[in-house]
C-alpha cells in the first residue's frame, strides 16, 4: 500500500475535478476505494469526512503530505449510528477546547455538553454522565464551563438537529479553533484530531481499536501537542 500511495496525487487544499490536478484528502480516499472521484465518497461517515477535508485544507503546505498516511484507515468507516456523529464532535471539541482562545471556549463546551447527553439518550443513561476525555477537557476551562452547564440546561437539541447542526458546528468550531490558537504547531494537533477521530469511529464501527494518536489528548496520557503549548495558550481562568 505504501509503494501505491507514493504514486498518488499530491495532497492540496480544495477540491479538484481529476487526480491530474492534485488531490484532497477525501479525493484519495474516493480513488483508493474504487468509487467515482470525489470528495464526499459513500466509503467515510459524512461527519468524519468533513473532518478530513477541514484538516487537509487547514495543515499547511510544509506538513500536508504527512496526512496521507491516514487515508487507507478512512475507508470503510460509514454508519447511521448517531453515536458516531457524537464521538466524532467529542473528539473534536475536546481536543480544541484547552487550547482554543476565551472567546471561542464556551461554544465549545456546550458542544462537548451536547455530545454528551445524546450519547446518555441514545445509551438510555440518566441524563449528566460524561466520559473521561470530555471531563478532563471541561476541568482545563472552569469558568466556560459552568456557563456551558448553565447554558445547556435550558436547551434541548432533536437527534435531527443535533446531526444536522450541532455536531458539524463542533467540529467546524474546534478545527478553526485549533488552526487560530496560540500553539507553536497546530498542523501535527490537527493530525492528531484526525487520528483520533478515525481510531474512534474504527472501533465504533467495526469493534476494531486502531491505534491512538502517539500524543493522544487526555487524561492519563502523554505530552500533546496542547500540552506543549499550554504556557502560552490564549485561554480563560
Amino acid at each position: 500500500m505504501d509503494n501505491h500511495l507514493d504514486l498518488m496525487p499530491v495532497l492540496s487544499r480544495g477540491r479538484h475535478r481529476n487526480p491530474k490536478r492534485g488531490a484532497c484528502f477525501m479525493e484519495l480516499a474516493s480513488y483508493l476505494a474504487g468509487e467515482r472521484w470525489s470528495d464526499h465518497p459513500a466509503c467515510t461517515h459524512p461527519l468524519l469526512a468533513a473532518l478530513a477535508r477541514l484538516v487537509n485544507d487547514n495543515t499547511s503546505d510544509d506538513k500536508r503530505g504527512e496526512l496521507i498516511g491516514l487515508v487507507p484507515s478512512i475507508i470503510g468507516l460509514a454508519s447511521d449510528d448517531l453515536r458516531v456523529d457524537a464521538r466524532i464532535a467529542i473528539r473534536c471539541a475536546t481536543t480544541a477546547l484547552p487550547v482554543a482562545a476565551a472567546e471561542r471556549q464556551l461554544a465549545l463546551a456546550v458542544s462537548v455538553l451536547a455530545a454528551e447527553e445524546m450519547l446518555c439518550r441514545l445509551d438510555g443513561v440518566p441524563s449528566g454522565r460524561m466520559g473521561e476525555r470530555s471531563e478532563w477537557a471541561m476541568a482545563q476551562v472552569p469558568r466556560a464551563a459552568e456557563q456551558a452547564r448553565n447554558f445547556s440546561r435550558a436547551a434541548r437539541i432533536t437527534e435531527k438537529g443535533f446531526r444536522r447542526y450541532a455536531a458539524p458546528n463542533a467540529v467546524q468550531l474546534s478545527v478553526v479553533g485549533i488552526v487560530q490558537a496560540c500553539i507553536p504547531d497546530p498542523d501535527t494537533l490537527l493530525r492528531e484530531l484526525l487520528t483520533g477521530a478515525i481510531a474512534d469511529c474504527s472501533a465504533l464501527i467495526h469493534g476494531v481499536a486502531l491505534p491512538a494518536p502517539r500524543h493522544a489528548a487526555g487524561p492519563g496520557a502523554g505530552r500533546t501537542a496542547a500540552d506543549r503549548a499550554r504556557p502560552i495558550l490564549r485561554a480563560g481562568p
